[in-house]
């Protein structure tokens, strides 16, 4: 069975379970959380601009401490490991995390998310995993894309399989300037696309959609009669 194949019937088997309890079991369908754009695209409606964040790592026998740096509004993270920096000399090291005040498109790239700059007091000695999270309103991006410099070059650093829906995953030793996205040369990899780049969890939340519907004059019986079972029994 191939995967929409697969998704349906979860999606299916779902409702069904769900069926055999109180109603109101629909209300966990919901859209993720609004992007908050630094170049919003025409479809965002209202938008609030990205937020930056701010880290303080100790530094305890010489050696950095594991933590974990991320933007006020969640939409990158980056953890580091025990002796992630160069700690050499110092007591503490800060992390920087700033939204880039432009969106850079380089010619063969399309990136779907807004873009990152991400610093340190300290040199990376040991790989981190960085985290993005990315809007509904594009294409599953394929990978993280890294840079010295915002004008380019950008080169992929690739992306992890385990990912919660709508966010990205890689591994980086260098830190710098970071976006996801995917070669212009063709769709983003990891989606089944319709129509303009439209992915496979649409299409599955377009399904479940209209199960859904088709079950609402179903359910909107059941509470009648549960609200007048008695009057039901005796007639």
């Amino acid at each position: 069975m191939n995967r929409l194949g697969l998704l349906l019937v979860a999606a299916i088997a779902y409702l069904l379970a769900a069926w055999m309890v109180a109603p109101g079991i629909y209300d966990g369908f919901g859209p993720p959380q609004p992007y908050n754009w630094t170049c919003p695209p025409p479809q965002a409606g209202a938008n609030t601009k990205p937020s930056s964040g701010h880290l303080e790592i100790m530094v305890i026998n010489g050696k950095s401490d594991a933590n974990s740096a991320f933007t006020d509004d969640g939409q990158i993270v980056i953890g580091f490991l025990p002796g992630a920096f160069d700690a050499t000399g110092k007591k503490s090291i800060t992390v920087d995390i700033t939204p880039l005040a432009t969106c850079p498109q380089p010619s063969d790239l399309r990136f779907v998310t807004n873009v990152y700059q991400i610093t340190a007091s300290a040199p990376l000695v040991q790989a981190s995993t960085l985290e993005m999270r990315y809007s509904n309103l594009e294409p599953q991006p394929d990978d993280i894309y890294w840079a010295a410099d915002p004008d380019g070059p950008w080169q992929s650093i690739g992306h992890s399989s385990q990912a919660a829906p709508f966010t990205i995953i890689a591994s980086t030793t260098r830190l710098g300037y970071f976006a996801a996205g995917y070669r212009e040369s063709h769709p983003a990899s990891g989606a089944v696309v319709v129509g303009g780049g439209q992915a496979l969890p649409i299409i599955v939340a377009a399904l479940i959609a209209v199960v859904v519907l088709a079950g609402l004059p179903l359910a909107v019986l059941r509470r009648r009669r549960a609200s007048g079972g008695g009057k039901d029994d005796e007639e």
